[in-house]
């Protein structure tokens, strides 16, 4: 393999100059200006460098969990359907405990005036909520009161719906 150099007249009379002001520094000038050039070399690296793979990394970190943080909330949401749930038929009182099995829920309706109310007496908060989802999606019930009381047990909560 041959190497072959090339001269270029300006590196050579940049370092020829640099070579004098080299030489005509003293001793402590030299270490000073060494010193000085090797922190200048360090402040470069930190800020030209690694500060900047340091934010970078972060901001990518940031941006992987607002992206798992949104596909677990679209995991969770389920498929989209466009086929509709069937419409439940009935009685109020009917279509109160039918749905309410169908989430595992013990409803006791009873007749009021002008509708229905549902008692539930432990169920857990996110079931008595799906199940009031459900049936405000499948039957002609709508809320019309609601009141929650929180149980001892951490999640359980008894409930008293009118419809």
């Amino acid at each position: 393999m041959r190497v072959i150099l090339t001269r270029l007249p300006a590196l050579d009379a940049a370092l020829l100059r640099f070579d004098t002001w080299w030489g005509g520094l003293s001793r402590r000038e030299r270490v000073l200006v060494t010193v000085l050039g090797g922190l200048l070399a360090v402040a470069v690296l930190v800020y030209g460098v690694v500060k900047p793979l340091q934010a970078a990394r972060a901001d990518a970190l940031a941006d992987i969990r607002t992206y798992e943080t949104l596909s677990a909330r679209i995991r969770a949401a389920g498929t989209l359907t466009t086929a509709q749930a069937p419409r439940r038929q009935g009685a109020p009182a009917q279509v109160v405990t039918s749905s309410a099995t169908a989430f595992g829920l013990v409803a006791t309706p009873a007749a009021i005036p002008g509708g229905t109310r549902a008692t539930i007496a432990d169920a857990s908060y996110d079931s008595l909520m799906a199940w009031l989802a459900d049936l405000s999606a499948t039957s002609d019930l709508r809320v019309r009161r609601l009141s929650i009381q929180r149980r001892p047990s951490p999640g359980r909560v008894s409930a008293s719906v009118d419809f």
